[in-house]
């Protein structure tokens, strides 16, 4: 069977005009970026957005959610106060240099501060104190990390400490990083509120939330930033304008400056230049398929679902679509079957694929028809 590109009958009517491929109509100086839409989940810009690279202080998320799930499974309380560990305190703490909650050394602190010290503060220390409480280790607890963000799809998950502290093989993609936030918000409403308090004092100190977006863009609501050496300046981001959210998820940024202007920068194009497309509604003719051996020489494709694709607005005339399928198709063809797909692709590459299935039935040639088709066929080479 050859491989075909169906004629696309209507379909320029359907996308719009076709271009070729061109630059990537949006640049941003991050590294590593993704832009999704939450609702549907749909990526709407990516740049090296599947690639792991390390989260550091964004794998705190991860930290976060686990938190949550014990408090939700009842096997940990807003209330429990957990023992601060010398190494907690030694590799966390005032000490270490790093991102730190102050927790004193041999005391114990309240779950309900130390997510705050998580989520607000950026706290190293608060992460190895639940990690040591959930997993026994924050090695065990890592490993725990890594097995979770696996249940819930997040494949590019490798996770070697609770802090984001650098570590071989600590990485996730920033469209994983993306769905994690997505997963935050989704399941656990009433412990998000937190990654939106703008300050939080333990221990006599006040720290501010490092997140620039809070309190400058409209809709703002979370959710953790990232700096090391290693990988920049980085942030995962969510705001709700209207009916809509999206969630910016960007690494490798030079400064903090840098930072909160690419962050305000990407959350303003993530509602105002990116879109999802409805390109077909689901039984929408596409185009045709040939047909051999059947009573009749095409059959109609329809759209077996919604056929949308997330974009730049500039994006739309610049498309490429295209009907593949193995054939011809061989009658007797059912009405329904899902018989080729409609590839888009986009300038930058990325492609979508969709199912399209036969509009109609085509039923096979009685025997004298047959023989002198598979006759012209033969001579027809």
């Amino acid at each position: 069977m050859a491989r075909l590109f169906a004629a696309l009958a209507g379909l320029t009517l359907l996308f719009g005009g076709f271009a070729n491929a061109q630059e990537p109509v949006f640049q941003t100086s991050a590294s590593h970026v993704a832009i999704m839409d939450y609702e549907t989940g749909e990526i709407l810009f990516s740049l090296n957005g599947d690639e792991p690279m390390p989260p550091s202080s964004m794998s705190k998320l991860m930290t976060a959610l686990m938190v949550f799930e014990a408090l939700e499974a009842g096997t940990l309380s807003m209330d429990d106060e957990l023992p601060v560990s010398v190494r907690a305190w030694r590799e966390g703490g005032a000490a270490s240099g790093g991102s730190t909650m102050f927790l004193e050394v041999n005391s114990r602190a309240r779950v309900d501060d130390l997510l705050r010290g998580i989520i607000v503060q950026s706290g190293n220390d608060a992460c190895i104190v639940v990690a040591e409480a959930l997993g026994g280790s924050e090695e065990a607890f890592a490993d725990m990390m890594t097995q979770r963000a696996r249940e819930i799809g997040l494949e590019t998950a490798s996770f070697r400490n609770a802090s984001g502290l650098p570590a071989d093989g600590h990485v996730i993609s920033a469209a994983d990083l993306a769905r994690l936030a997505a997963h935050i918000i989704r399941n656990y409403p009433q412990y998000y509120e937190l990654y939106s308090e703008t300050t939080f004092t333990y221990n006599g100190i006040r720290q501010a939330n490092r997140n620039p977006l809070l309190g400058v863009f409209d809709g703002a609501d979370g959710l953790k930033t990232g700096h090391t050496s290693e990988a920049g300046y980085g942030l995962t981001a969510s705001a709700v304008r209207g009916d809509e959210r999206r969630i910016v998820v960007f690494n490798g940024t030079d400064s903090m400056r840098e930072r909160a202007n690419e962050a305000e920068r990407l959350m303003r194009a993530a509602f105002s230049d990116f879109i999802i497309a409805d390109l077909a509604e689901p039984g929408a003719e596409i185009g045709t398929a040939d047909v051999y051996m059947g009573t009749a020489r095409t059959v109609a494709l329809r759209s077996a679902e919604p056929v949308r694709a997330a974009m730049h607005r500039r994006e739309r005339d610049a498309m490429r679509a295209e009907i593949v399928y193995d054939g011809p198709l061989i009658a007797p063809v059912t009405a329904g079957d899902e018989v080729a797909r409609l590839v888009i692709t986009m300038p930058d590459g990325r492609t979508r694929e969709f199912p399209l299935e036969a509009a109609s039935d085509v039923p096979r040639q009685g025997m004298v028809s047959r023989a002198m088709s598979a006759l012209v066929n033969l001579v027809s080479g």
